[in-house]
């Protein structure tokens, strides 16, 4: 299981929004954000900067 921080979340449509632009990333699933934590969990090998810009396509930005 891969994490990823994100900058920006701030309620659940954000979460939503997020868990969406993921779960829509080809080879990535079991997509699980946390507000409280800000970051994002999910199974799946893709390369950082596609989850990246999938992340900076709707508004938020990844730490690290």
């Amino acid at each position: 299981m891969a994490t990823i921080k994100i900058k920006g979340m701030s309620c659940q449509h954000c979460v939503a929004s997020v868990t969406k632009a993921l779960s829509e990333l080809p080879g990535i699933s079991n997509v699980k954000v946390d507000l409280a934590k800000n970051e994002a969990n999910y199974d799946g090998e893709v390369a950082v900067e596609a989850v990246k810009t999938a992340i900076s396509r709707i508004g938020f930005e990844v730490v690290g």
